[in-house]
């Protein structure tokens, strides 16, 4: 798969990076990554996904190359700073469908743009989007008037990230079926190391994306989810793992329910399903695209 730079200087006064396929005259697949990842982590899927559309890999703030630029800006504006970034390329791929993919909190990014823009994308694949239900969306505000949601259990888990490694093999040795990376196939585990890591000049390998950007990302959350969401209007398919976060089933049945614009299927696999067994997730993302462009 042949990628291809792109950067742009932003309004928020860093500079977001990322990669796309060379122009074709496909329609365009509008990839954000999750949390601590970039979009090149995904490449066993990216790969099956590339024969049939152009790639547009957004990498938000801190993730990928893109600049870090202190603390994190928050939900919305990140989405705002996706919008910009993809409006700011999109004339190099001609008037083609357009449509949006995300994972985790991706996911999320890739939901705000489309609430707030609703001619952005002719449709979308959410890939395990971490949606909080109303009540939980409730504790945390009220946890963070208090100063202790950014204290949660994933944003401190995130500050005790280990951050380096001697060289790549280690690094992948260390990680190779341990928490969030268990039962990840080995080609997409050595997509993670070998561009979610920047080198050293002693031979070293580093986290690209700081734990510290990592847990402010946890520690925040999107306000005002639920009364944004509302106004999607954009053909959408979730797609969540039998195996993910506790809320987020009650959360995509909530929105599916809510929204005729939202539908849902259950994939085997846990939070990262789509690292586990790309070729059923390219499946499923194939079959929902086709199926709007000849709609």
């Amino acid at each position: 798969m042949i990628l291809q730079p792109w950067s742009h200087p932003s309004s928020a006064g860093l500079t977001l990076r990322g990669s796309h396929t060379p122009p074709s005259g496909k329609p365009v697949l509008h990839f954000v990554h999750g949390n601590g990842f970039c979009g090149r982590t995904y490449e066993p899927l990216l790969e099956l996904l590339g024969g049939d559309f152009d790639l547009f890999l957004s990498d938000v703030q801190g993730h990928g190359d893109s600049d870090h630029d202190g603390r994190f800006h928050g939900w919305h504006r990140t989405a705002e700073l996706c919008v910009e970034a993809w409006q700011a390329q999109a004339p190099r791929f001609g008037p083609v469908p357009v449509f949006a993919l995300g994972h985790s909190f991706g996911g999320v990014i890739s939901a705000l743009m489309m609430a707030r823009n609703p001619d952005l994308f002719r449709g979308a694949v959410l890939l395990d989007p971490v949606l909080f239900p109303p009540a939980m969306m409730g504790l945390m505000a009220l946890s963070d008037v208090v100063g202790l949601y950014s204290r949660n259990t994933l944003a401190q888990r995130a500050r005790k990230r280990r951050r380096q490694w001697p060289d790549r093999k280690t690094a992948f040795s260390a990680l190779h079926g341990r928490g969030m990376f268990k039962g990840w196939l080995d080609k997409a585990l050595w997509a993670y190391v070998n561009h979610a890591l920047k080198d050293h000049p002693d031979g070293s390998v580093e986290l690209k994306c700081n734990p510290r950007l990592e847990a402010q990302i946890y520690g925040a959350f999107p306000r005002r989810l639920w009364a944004t969401l509302k106004h999607l209007a954009t053909p959408t398919l979730i797609l969540y793992g039998t195996h993910t976060f506790p809320f987020l089933p009650q959360a995509v049945t909530r929105w599916s329910e809510t929204n005729p614009a939202v539908t849902s299927r259950r994939m085997e696999g846990g939070h990262c399903f789509m690292q586990q067994d790309p070729a059923e997730c390219a499946r499923h993302i194939h079959s929902f695209v086709l199926e709007r462009l000849s709609g």
